[in-house]
């Protein structure tokens, strides 16, 4: 059967019959192993180590020689003994030639011959005979071939000397020696030669070795050559000198080995030298030779003293070895006969035996003794090792029958009856001894594996002087070795690291012959070769080390939770390299599953007590001292020891199948999870029972905390849930700390202001502020404490999204109430610097009463009118920025809290509307003040100066609008929000502003605001009739106050846009008056009397003259009409502009162009009402003067460069707004007649009524409704306004804001009215009646769409009657 079969199907499968028996096959043919003594250890151990000083070469000293001269004797012999150097490392790459050298010595050995050589020593003519003759044999095909495949140095040396003798001793007489001397000559220059090839083929760098050699060859060649020189030249018949051979001296101090024995023994060398001399004359070299004789018969008889077939698994393995004994054997009788000659004579009739040069010496390398010897020492062989094929057939003795001997320990004189147990002892003496020694020198540390110390060079070399002495196999000596390292690791007397090192030493091929280790390395793995008993015993080490090493690996992980626990990664490396990957080693699955699930579950425990430690260290005794910080600091224990544990076993997150990480978070989470839910509901109810409260922020770092551990809690363990609901457990914290905001919010924004100076912050001196630079700190200030309160919500990652949508809420509501606040506070300070005398007015009030009527009634004699620039404060716009800088990070923050995320959350775990009924506490009502009709006059000029307050029925004053100047028709359009929880009366008073004294009382309306009337949430339109005479109109809208942050938001939103709104128009209302002044009646009849001089005046009077024909003004005299105001515009811009922002500037703007166009609407027509107006219409050419006017002050708001083309003004689109286009078509319909202006009214109302009848049947509403009448519950609720009301959720950011304007535009453009037209006609006497129907017709489809859509909207809600519950989004 192959070896590879016997693979396949199991190694020795005798082994497996052995261990069941428990009986080894040796056990019948051989005494049993018995107990070695240290002394007979130590004996044995001597003996060897004596027996390599007496075979050791003998060393040779010069004396001076006697009186009568002697010839100088030589041995051809002598040649061996100078190629040792060569002959011992054979194999080694270093000492061969390299490929190609032997083509260049063919060239250089011709070029000798042919007197080519340059150095004058090889032009000798006996010189070239020789190296002729060694040409000759150098050309045989046969030698040329194997030294090409080869390359040895010692043979081709050894072949140059042969020939070079025999062509030396031709014509020499028998007796004549002389030739002998000029050999060594010849041959030094051949090695010179040699030398010179190596080096200039540039052969020498790459083999120092080889060089050093040489040259040391060639140096003792030369020695004696120029030793044979004196004497020649001497010509004496004495000699000076004679080389003797020193004789052994028997002393301990001279034998290196028996030394080491001494040491290793801890013996003196006395007590040594004594046990020498005692047994001198029975440990001899012909004992020794004895020993190889008989040991040698034995192997030949087949005898139990030495291995048999019995031995080996397979046959083939015992032939491989005994055919591997018998040229180890020759060596080292060649060695005994080499030092002790006369045994050769003595013992047989045969001489000495010669150099074979046909004898093959492959059959030495597969010994496994040679290589083992270099391997254990890793230096030079021993001194009696002689690897020359050497021809033993003389000395080797016949096979004969087997000796008889009386005792066992009688067969031989220098090995044990047991070489294996005696070896071991010395072994496991030897090692004890080196890691001992500190002198010892440690291997050189590589990157695999530290420094570290095994057995020294001197015990080596006494192992293996002792192995080939007993002819301990190389693979015994291995697993020998490997076996005290056990025994050692066991009794801790050598480290893991150590253990690893002897694996690794007895793996690696040699370092200095790659041939001999790589066969060594296959004869230690080929198991095939093995004897049975270093398999079995092999077997029993890999068991004892791996019982041991999982111990090891237990103990060690058991530590792993320390914080510096002892690394397993060396006793795993040394499992998984050295016991498992060893084909000798049977691991049972079951047996590892079962070291896991122990290791496992150990590792639980260590982590349970390692919770209790925790639990003890941070967790006081006393229930009364716990504190939410020591459940955190539980916590960070564990998390950090989890996240250490982790980060620690990241690459090899298993031991042998047991994760540490997995083994913590499985007990130390759960028990954390429960253990922190009781403590915290312990903590809170102690907190309760003593009335006192945790600090929210103590609550906050818990919850991060606990979040942190659940979140290792899920991934660790996914289908383990947490013990409790964090959040459910600490959402008190967050809505505490809600409103702790709350009650702080108004405290901060009024710290915020008081520290605000209002200065524009400039970077860069001498240089504009950027926009980004006029607002001032107040603003950054509380917006950085809103996102700072809305962050401290978001860095908690609360992960109840219905929970967080809800503290989202409540925080949008908190920053409505800040900014409402902030808005308030500005707007209060605004209209304090707004609203301050101007300094006449303040030089005024010095004066008596008399003197200010007096000042009065002058400045009305002198017609004097005062239009002077308004000195705007820095201070005031800064004001304006920071609430347009507000608008802008308020909608930022809208954005960032993802409100309509937060609203989807809420509406998807909120009952619908069907299921459950919306109850309203607050209503938010908004008045808006649009203007009045035909004022009570309070004075002298017939004019008044009326402002409008709003108050309850407690007389607490609501809002209070602007004052419009000399008019008794004012328009305000101002708005204020009324919050309130049910019906609630409102007075409006209408007052007349006057500078001097109290103001005048104008008269008194009010308005019951009750929810109950407003559930279809229209905005209705009351004109109310003052008390005096006259009449306001009011705009009423009302909507629910929601628990949304859509609502909170577009609430504050609404609040800013209204702040900014009303400072605006106070910055317009400064301008307003000198607005009026330029575009009125009067500067028109102005300009249109520029053109009637004296003499066409006096042509009226003179009816006999033609009448001359009236000239219009010019287009120059029209535009000059207006320079002054447009220098007023630009001289107030120009201050405005040092400060306002760009898109403050463009708001400001655009406010006075609609103040202009409302000044040039009421220039043109009257307002919209349903009584007749006394205002007189235009005629043509000054409708024309008007229009120009228009487009004059189009031209200069819209401010396009005359070069570049760039708007810098007011955009286009805002330019061109409906208002515009309503003044642009009154030219179409100003001068047509009453009729046909009734006409056109009539044709545009009956299409609105079909439009909205359209749009009824579209929306499916019931046809009934559309007639329903309505008598004088209509008039009680006031007239339903078409037009939309400006809600809360239209205003909850800038997107629904331009979005609601830009809807408003297009409404408007595709749904014309006849307003314009209506106005128009209220100039018209005769069209009084048309107008008081038209405006009954207006308020019954008013009426009718608001009943329609309170059906509709009862429809939607699904009931089958009106309820008051609030619509949803």
């Amino acid at each position: 059967m192959s070896t590879s079969s016997q693979n396949k199907q199991g190694f020795h499968p005798r082994i497996d019959s052995l261990q069941k028996s428990r009986k080894a096959s040796r056990e019948n043919s051989r005494p049993r192993k018995r107990l070695v003594s240290q002394n007979d250890a130590y004996l044995f151990a001597l003996r060897v180590a004596y027996l390599s000083y007496l075979l050791q070469p003998r060393v040779r000293r010069t004396q001076p020689a006697p009186a009568a001269p002697k010839a100088l004797q030589r041995s051809s012999s002598s040649i061996h003994d100078l190629m040792k150097d060569f002959s011992l490392l054979r194999d080694s790459k270093s000492t061969k030639f390299p490929h190609g050298f032997m083509a260049e010595l063919e060239k250089r050995l011709t070029g000798v011959i042919m007197g080519r050589e340059r150095a004058p020593e090889f032009h000798d003519p006996a010189i070239k005979r020789s190296f002729a003759a060694f040409l000759n044999a150098f050309m045989e095909q046969g030698f040329k071939k194997r030294m090409e495949k080869d390359r040895r140095v010692e043979d081709l040396v050894l072949i140059f000397y042969s020939n070079a003798t025999k062509e030396l001793q031709k014509g020499k007489t028998p007796g004549d020696d002389s030739w002998k001397f000029l050999a060594d000559r010849h041959l030094a220059l051949f090695i010179r030669l040699i030398s010179l090839i190596l080096k200039e083929g540039d052969w020498s760098r790459d083999r120092p070795e080889l060089s050093s050699r040489l040259a040391t060859l060639e140096s003792k060649l030369l020695t004696n050559d120029k030793d044979l020189a004196a004497d020649s030249r001497s010509g004496s018949a004495t000699g000076s000198t004679v080389e003797v051979v020193v004789p052994l001296s028997f002393e301990v101090k001279d034998m290196p080995l028996v030394q080491v024995v001494a040491r290793i023994f801890h013996l003196t060398y006395v007590q040594v030298q004594s046990d020498i001399d005692k047994h001198r004359s029975v440990w001899t070299a012909k004992a020794a030779l004895q020993d190889l004789k008989t040991y040698q018969t034995l192997l030949n008889l087949n005898s139990r003293k030495t291995l048999r077939s019995d031995d080996f698994d397979l046959e083939e393995g015992y032939e491989a070895w005994k055919k591997s004994e018998a040229p180890d054997l020759a060596q080292m009788i060649m060695v005994i006969v080499q030092s002790s000659p006369e045994l050769a004579k003595s013992s047989f009739n045969h001489n000495a035996p010669q150099f074979n040069a046909n004898v093959s010496g492959s059959d030495a390398s597969d010994s496994g003794y040679s290589g083992s010897s270099r391997k254990m020492s890793m230096s030079e062989a021993s001194s009696y090792v002689i690897d020359q094929p050497v021809d033993m057939s003389a000395i080797i003795p016949s096979e004969t029958s087997p000796p008889v001997f009386d005792r066992e320990e009688d067969a031989f004189t220098f090995v044990p009856s047991d070489t294996r147990a005696y070896y071991r002892v010395i072994l496991s003496q030897a090692l004890s001894y080196d890691l001992q020694d500190e002198n010892l020198q440690a291997s050189e540390a590589t990157a695999e594996t530290p420094a570290l110390k095994l057995l020294s060079k001197q015990s080596t070399e006494l192992l293996n002087e002792i192995c080939l002495r007993w002819r301990l196999p190389y693979v015994s000596r291995i697993i020998l070795f490997l076996d005290v390292i056990r025994e050692k690791f066991l009794e801790q007397e050598i480290s893991l690291d150590t253990l690893d090192a002897a694996f690794t030493f007895i793996k690696e091929p040699l370092p200095d012959n790659k041939k001999d280790g790589n066969f060594m390395s296959l004869l230690l793995f080929d198991r095939t070769k093995w004897t049975l008993q270093d398999y079995a015993l092999n077997q029993q080490i890999l068991a004892s080390l791996h019982e041991a090493l999982l111990r090891d690996l237990y103990d060690v992980a058991q530590q792993c939770y320390e914080q510096k626990p002892p690394s397993v990664g060396s006793i795993l490396y040394v499992l998984e390299h050295h016991i498992y990957n060893d084909p000798n080693f049977s691991r049972s699955p079951e047996d590892i599953a079962a070291f896991t699930t122990q290791l496992q579950e150990g590792l639980r425990e260590k982590a349970f007590a390692l919770y209790k430690e925790y639990l003890a260290k941070y967790l006081p005794q006393d229930q009364e001292s716990w504190q939410f910080f020591d459940v955190i600091e539980l916590g960070k224990a564990v998390v950090t020891l989890a996240q250490r544990i982790q980060k620690r076993y990241r690459k090899n997150p298993e031991i042998m199948g047991a994760n540490p990480l997995t083994a913590l978070v499985e007990t130390m989470l759960p028990l954390y999870s429960e253990d922190a839910r009781d403590i915290v509901e312990r903590i809170l109810h102690l907190s309760a029972a003593k009335g006192e409260e945790v600090p929210v922020e103590d609550g906050f770092d818990l919850y991060q905390e606990l979040v942190e551990i659940r979140r290792i809690h899920a991934e660790a363990l996914p289908n383990i849930p947490f013990a409790f609901h964090i959040e459910d457990l600490l959402a008190d914290f967050v809505w505490r700390w809600i409103k702790l905001t709350e009650s702080t919010i108004i405290a901060w924004v009024d710290g915020a202001v008081k520290q605000d100076e209002f200065k524009v912050r400039i970077s860069t001196p001498g240089l504009p502020p950027a926009d980004s630079e006029r607002h001032s700190v107040s603003v950054i200030d509380i917006f950085t404490s809103f996102n700072q309160t809305i962050d401290r919500v978001v860095q908690l990652n609360w992960d109840n999204d219905l929970q967080y949508a809800k503290f989202m809420t409540a925080l949008a509501k908190v920053v409505g109430n800040g900014i409402a606040h902030y808005c308030e506070i500005i707007e209060q300070k605004f209209a304090k610097e707004m609203d301050r005398l101007t300094p006449e007015q303040e030089a005024s009030t010095t004066l008596s009463r008399q003197e200010k009527w007096m000042q009065l009634a002058k400045d009305a004699w002198n017609n004097r009118e005062k239009i002077e620039l308004f000195q705007f404060f820095p201070e005031s716009f800064v004001k304006l920025n920071n609430i347009e800088f507000a608008v802008r990070q308020l909608d930022k923050l809208e954005k960032e809290v993802n409100v309509d995320a937060c609203i989807d959350v809420i509406e998807k775990n909120t009952p619908p509307l069907s299921h459950r009924q919306r109850k309203v506490n607050n209503y938010v009502f908004t008045i808006k003040v649009v203007e009045a009709e035909d004022l009570k006059a309070c004075d002298t000029n017939g004019f008044s100066d009326p402002y409008v307050v709003l108050a309850d029925e407690y007389q607490k004053r609501l809002a209070k609008t602007r004052i419009i100047y000399s008019s008794l028709n004012p328009r305000w359009d101002e708005t204020v929000d009324i919050t309130t929880q049910g019906p609630l009366n409102i007075i409006a008073t209408v007052w007349d502003w006057d500078a001097l004294g109290d103001h005048d009382y104008v008269g008194r309306t009010s308005i019951k605001l009750d929810p109950s009337h407003f559930s279809d949430f229209m905005p209705r339109e009351y004109w109310l009739d003052l008390d005096t005479q006259g009449r306001l109109l009011l705009r009423v809208s009302m909507e629910g106050e929601r628990d949304d942050i859509q609502f909170y938001f577009g609430k504050a939103f609404r609040t800013l846009k209204r702040t900014e709104r009303d400072m605006t128009r106070k910055v317009t209302d400064k301008l307003s008056a000198y607005i009026n002044h330029c575009l009125s009646r009067r500067a028109l009849k102005s300009l249109l009397s520029r053109g009637i001089s004296i003499s066409s005046v006096s042509s009226y009077f003179n009816r006999n003259r033609p009448q001359q024909a009236f000239q219009a003004p010019t287009q120059a005299e029209i535009t000059d009409a207006l320079k002054p105001l447009f220098t007023y515009f630009d001289d107030n811009f120009a201050i405005m502009n040092q400060t306002l922002t760009r898109e403050s500037m463009i708001m400001v703007m655009t406010r006075l162009w609609k103040e202009v166009l409302v000044t040039i609407e009421s220039l043109v027509v009257p307002a919209l009402s349903d009584k007749p107006s006394q205002q007189r219409q235009l005629n043509q050419q000054e409708l024309d003067i008007v229009f120009k006017w228009l487009q004059l002050l189009f031209d200069f708001f819209h401010a396009v460069d005359e070069e570049t083309k760039e708007e810098n003004g007011v955009p286009l689109d805002i330019l061109q707004s409906p208002k515009y286009f309503d003044i642009k078509i009154l030219n179409f319909f100003y001068f047509d007649s009453t009729d046909s202006l009734i006409r056109t009214s009539e044709r545009m109302a009956s299409a609105t009524a079909a439009r909205q009848q359209t749009q009824r049947n579209r929306l499916s509403a019931p046809a009934a409704l559309t007639s329903m009448p309505f008598g004088g519950a209509a008039g009680l609720l006031g007239t339903p306004s078409h037009r939309k009301s400006k809600s809360i959720m239209l205003s909850r950011n800038l997107g629904t804001m331009r979005k609601a304007k830009e809807d408003k535009r297009k409404e408007a453009q595709a749904d014309p009215n006849d307003d314009m037209i209506l106005r128009i006609l209220r100039m018209r006497p005769e069209a009084e009646r048309y107008l008081r129907d038209r405006s009954r017709q207006k308020e019954r489809l008013a009426a009718a769409a608001a009943a329609e859509m309170i059906v509709r909207q009862s429809i939607m809600a699904g009931g089958g009657r009106m309820t008051g519950s609030l619509p949803r989004r």
